[in-house]
């Protein structure tokens, strides 16, 4: 499976039906065992009292996380796509996903406790990470902010619930494990996807399906740790969803581009890194992608600095090897604005070598 092929989960225009769906919580208490029959008795009531406990006190956990957190997820409805949100603040600001607002202004809302629709309209949009601020024109009583957490103390196996709008389904929930954090994936652009290459990003078990995106994936504390995105699709099977593989933003990135929108309308402070400039994929003798040719060059950028120009091949950059747009894309992903970089390149048949200091998108 090619987890770096994955796609931005839209809904179906229209949901003909939906099948009856169930999710069962199992937990294991571990006791100690005994090795006579005398004490096997007692051994026996501990382990039947124990499994039922510890399967109660998960099931409260979990109901308590939602009961705290659904309220704060919202369905967003464009003209013809659906999605989720996480309401952002007390003055009605909304975060989701570039990919869940597309190209238009004006949108509907619903809360999870009420059947109004209340109108938003767009902040901004940031693509290149996925992300979107709107707000509600009139903020109704009783709108509970999320509580964002810190996604750089996620860890691997942390119980975690998706919260949002799956095939229309308003304030759904499911639930799976941290499965694998620090990813970097690129987002595709067909059924409305943004093109992005988004690092850090959170896996999870959690079922991500059409409708999710925007929403919420919150930990046992009831914090929000990312938004789910995407899911990841198997070229093997037709490029349908591959189950339990979902990724979500990190709240971290989520809080600093929503903050700065909320603050100034837009995003000033991206904290992505640029090599300063455009370029497309070129073909091998074999046809098959052999690099990325330069078409222009930044006034000022990185790249212009440290004297490439148009018409240059690049082939590698740093220690990974670059074919298309997309292996660029991901390995600019994993360094920062002013980190300095070795970039390999061709130019007339010649390969050559520069050190470029990385601007910011």
């Amino acid at each position: 499976m090619d987890v770096s092929r994955v796609r931005a989960r839209r809904s179906p225009r229209l949901l003909r039906a939906a099948l009856p769906l169930t999710a069962a919580v199992c937990a294991a208490a571990l006791v100690s065992g005994c090795s006579d029959s005398a004490s096997s008795g007692s051994s026996s009531d501990t382990t039947t009292q124990a499994a039922p406990a510890a399967a109660g006190n998960l099931q409260d956990d979990y109901q308590k996380v939602i009961r705290e957190v659904l309220p704060s997820v919202v369905q967003i409805q464009a003209s013809s796509d659906l999605g989720s949100g996480v309401v952002y603040d007390n003055e009605g600001h909304i975060v989701t996903n570039a990919h869940v607002v597309g190209d238009e202004k004006t949108f509907k809302v619903t809360t999870s406790n009420s059947t109004d629709e209340l109108t938003a309209r767009l902040v901004y949009a940031y693509p290149e990470q996925d992300l979107a601020v709107i707000k509600l024109e009139k903020v109704p009583d009783g709108l509970k902010p999320a509580r964002f957490g810190d996604s750089s103390k996620v860890e691997v196996g942390q119980i975690t619930l998706a919260m949002g709008s799956p095939l229309g389904l308003s304030s759904s929930v499911t639930q799976g494990i941290v499965s694998a954090t620090g990813r970097t994936v690129s987002e595709g652009r067909s059924g409305g996807g943004t093109g992005a290459t988004i690092a850090n990003m959170v896996q999870t078990s959690a079922a991500i399906n059409p409708g999710n995106s925007g929403g919420a994936l919150v930990n046992l504390d009831g914090d929000v740790i990312g938004i789910p995105t995407l899911a990841a699709t198997d070229p093997d099977m037709g490029d349908s969803a591959a189950p339990g593989i979902g990724f979500a933003i990190p709240s971290s990135m989520v809080t600093k581009v929503a903050d700065q929108v909320v603050k100034d309308g837009k995003v000033t402070d991206s904290g992505r890194a640029a090599l300063g400039i455009t370029a497309r994929t070129v073909l091998g003798d074999d046809y098959k992608p052999a690099g990325i040719a330069v078409v222009s060059v930044t006034d000022g950028g990185g790249a212009e600095k440290a004297g490439i120009k148009a018409g240059d091949i690049i082939t590698r950059f740093g220690d990974t090897d670059v074919t298309t747009m997309q292996s660029l894309s991901e390995a600019l992903a994993e360094e920062k604005p002013g980190d300095d970089v070795s970039v390999t390149y061709t130019r007339d048949g010649s390969e050559k070598k520069a050190d470029v200091t990385l601007g910011e998108i």
